[in-house]
Order: C-alpha cells, then sequence, then structure tokens
C-alpha cells in the first residue's frame, strides 16, 4: 500500500498539504472520509483503522497489502491511519485499534470486529459477503 497526503486530485496532479491522508488502492482512491465515500460504492468494503506504528495494526499491514490485491476489482480494502487522520475514531466510532469495518456492497455495516483479526477469518468475513 501507498500512503500520500493531498489536498486535491486534479487531472493526475497531486497537490500536497498534511491535513489529509489518502490511501491509494486497486479498487479507488479512497480519502479518509473527507473527499471520498467509505465505503465505496456498489463494492464490498473492508475498512481497517489503526495506526502505523501500533504493535497489532504492524501485524495488520501484510495482511492488508496481500488482500488489497488478492481482491483487487473484487472488494474494496480500505487502510485509514486514525494518528494521521485523527477525526477518522469518531467518524467510525472506534475505541480501539486496530478495528476492521466491512460494509455490504450497498454500503450497510455488517461486522465490526477489534484487535488483530487473521487473514483467514477476513476472507471468511468476505466470502460470507458474497466476494468471490
Amino acid at each position: 500500500m501507498r500512503y500520500i497526503s493531498v489536498k486535491n486530485l486534479l487531472n493526475g496532479v497531486i497537490l500536497f498539504t498534511s491535513s489529509v491522508l489518502i490511501l491509494v488502492t486497486s479498487a479507488s482512491v479512497v480519502v479518509a472520509k473527507q473527499h471520498l465515500e467509505i465505503p465505496v460504492s456498489g463494492m464490498v468494503t473492508m475498512v481497517d483503522l489503526g495506526a502505523k506504528k501500533c504493535i497489532p495494526c504492524k501485524m495488520m499491514a501484510p495482511i492488508m497489502e496481500e488482500l488489497e490485491a488478492e481482491y483487487k476489482g473484487r472488494a474494496a480494502i480500505v487502510f485509514i491511519d486514525v494518528w494521521e487522520n485523527p477525526n477518522a475514531g469518531n467518524d467510525y466510532g472506534i475505541s480501539l485499534i486496530p478495528t476492521q469495518i466491512f460494509y455490504d456492497a450497498k454500503g450497510n455495516e455488517v461486522l465490526r470486529h477489534e484487535g488483530f483479526y487473521d487473514k483467514a477469518s477476513i476472507i471468511s468475513e468476505l466470502t460470507k459477503l458474497g466476494v468471490k
């Protein structure tokens, strides 16, 4: 996964600022709820709220990278760093990190998990939501 701080994305030109964190995923460009809708419209979405420096979050990072590649075009796999986006914790109503939130393709929250989540369990949840 690649992390970029931006203010605007115009015709492929990125204007930098330190106020907004985005994650460029294979499914879309996802901005921490300030510029682009999460969950991703019409797509099963998994949001992992964490921080690059928290221990269980670091353990999740390679899993998220693998899932992003494996589910390219089939599900949106999104990471939001709550230390770089302090409003995200309140926006998503989380009390600890990491927290994973799963949305169905209609945008309904269907599951919330707190703490480390292993890859097999995540795949199981994505499968239950109809992702093949």
